[in-house]
């Protein structure tokens, strides 16, 4: 039987396939000169929280910590927690740490709440990177 994933261990999946991306991304869009547009900022103008992550993700793959952090400081986030989950869980598939236990509902609750303070404070960033506030 298939285990479930935990949720860090799904999000240290999903870096995983950012950073592939990112990684290929340059050479997709010099080739062609397609580009990754917010649709959100394109309809409305106003740039969401999630603003900026493709521009992150491709500097903090070339090494570009400092510009990364300009871009949007949500992807050197999802960076470290990647960097931490997916050895967990190469780990737990050898049997050399216990699976995660579940968590209790009043720590999903903090951590939902963390989730929507993050988003805030991302969207808040884009807001002001952007010249809105």
């Amino acid at each position: 039987m298939r285990r479930q994933y935990s949720i860090p261990e799904r999000l240290g999946g999903f870096g995983v396939a950012v950073a592939s991306a990112a990684a290929l991304w340059p050479a997709v869009s010099t080739g062609t000169g397609l580009g990754l547009p917010c649709p959100l900022r394109w309809a409305t103008g106003i740039p969401c929280p999630g603003c900026g992550l493709t521009t992150a993700a491709v500097d903090l793959t070339h090494g570009r910590i400092l510009a990364s952090l300009g871009d949007n400081p949500a992807a050197l986030g999802l960076a470290i927690l990647t960097a931490v989950t997916v050895p967990m869980v190469v780990l737990r598939h050898l049997g050399l740490v216990a699976l995660p236990a579940p968590w209790p509902a009043r720590t999903r609750r903090r951590v939902e709440v963390a989730a929507l303070v993050a988003a805030t404070a991302s969207w808040c960033f884009q807001l002001h990177r952007f010249g809105f506030i």
